[in-house]
């Protein structure tokens, strides 16, 4: 049940002139009622007190004040403000080292991920700790500590607060996805590539997932969807575990394929020409697998979900072109852009774009 926004409390009553001698008076006395307002009656000023006041209080008050009232009267408790990290942190950071603070975080299921700079490392532990303060569903507070990186795309975490464990339950576009972020690829700002690619799949579809993961595109894809088959590619053991687990949790058994392997072999010998549509998250290194991708397509054509990081001014036309460029040379051409669009900056002056095209 929720707390009335009323109660009646043991009040100081004063003239309201001197309302701020009664309230350091009580405060000193450590009598105060502070979930309680101050409240004004008249020409006075009541005071909430947190008990009835005792023979040592009312000397005091006779030694303050020549007039003034004990009473019961009806308070309004104070509306709880909820505090943000940053305000929680400006509590104990210098204003120099808070001027750092991180105003922004990821957070996946009940994890949240910061960055640290280099000038708040001493005091990343007091960054995690607002964190969780100021997030009372996180539980787990990880410092991003390298850049992603290698074959299975994945990054190395520090703890800085809160529980040790790395696993789990994120929940984007209605599914839920197990995962452990020390053993996975995942990124929650990829959210709204995740449905507007499923929002373009058609019913009868076969779509390949070239770098699966955990399952984000694909799940998305076989639950908002009847009638579709999505092979799901990835090379990470741990993460085709977990895209089998959530394959299971969503509901999408038997619609969704997960398939352990590298992309270019698995499509060569048992993908071959069976995509209408391919999706191709891996921007580090996704031109490699453009001939793998084609050949993934069904001989008329399809469509391939693009996604690569490209620097400097016009990126949108300079990886048109590159694409015109690349597919024609793998005995392909786009017949039309369907999008092309830039998905976020990940490093001054460096953005990821995705490029959505009808290939034939």
């Amino acid at each position: 049940m929720s707390e009335p926004l009323t109660v009646k409390a043991y009040c100081l009553r004063v003239a309201k002139n001197l309302g701020e001698k009664a309230i350091r008076l009580v405060m000193g006395l450590e009598i105060m009622d502070k979930a309680l307002m101050v409240r004004s009656d008249g020409g006075y000023l009541c005071v909430p007190l947190n008990q009835k006041p005792r023979p040592i209080h009312i000397a005091e008050f006779n030694e303050t004040f020549k007039n003034y009232d004990i009473l019961v009267q009806d308070f309004s408790r104070h509306v709880k403000v909820h505090r943000n990290a940053y305000e929680i942190a400006g509590e104990k950071l210098p204003p120099h080292l808070l001027a750092s603070f991180p105003r922004a975080f990821d957070f996946v299921g009940d994890i949240a991920i910061v960055e640290i700079p280099a000038e708040l490392e001493e005091h990343k532990s007091l960054v995690g700790e607002a964190v969780l303060e100021a997030h009372k569903h996180a539980h787990t507070v990880l410092a991003k500590a390298s850049a992603v990186s290698g074959i299975h795309r994945l990054r190395e975490y520090e703890v800085i607060a809160g529980s040790p464990n790395t696993e789990t339950v994120h929940r984007e576009n209605g599914c839920k996805y197990y995962l452990d972020l020390s053993k996975v690829y995942f990124s929650p700002r990829l959210s709204f590539e995740h449905s507007r690619v499923a929002s373009q799949v058609e019913e009868n579809e076969t779509v390949v997932d070239m770098f699966a993961g955990i399952g984000p595109f694909s799940v998305l894809i076989a639950r908002t969807h009847k009638a579709v088959k999505v092979y799901a590619v990835d090379v990470n053991l741990d993460a085709v575990e977990y895209l089998r687990r959530n394959i299971v949790a969503n509901g999408v058994l038997g619609k969704v394929v997960p398939i352990l392997g590298e992309a270019k072999e698995i499509i060569h010998n048992m993908l071959h020409g069976v995509a209408d549509r391919v999706i191709m998250n891996l921007p580090e290194k996704a031109v490699e697998y453009l001939t793998a991708a084609c050949e993934a397509l069904k001989p008329q054509g399809g469509v391939i979900h693009y996604y690569e990081f490209v620097e400097g001014q016009n990126r949108l036309e300079v990886i048109k072109n590159k694409l015109h460029e690349a597919l024609e040379q793998r005995g392909r051409r786009v017949e039309e852009f369907l999008s092309a669009r830039t998905v976020r900056e990940i490093a001054p002056f460096r953005w990821q774009v995705a490029v959505d095209m009808r290939i034939c």
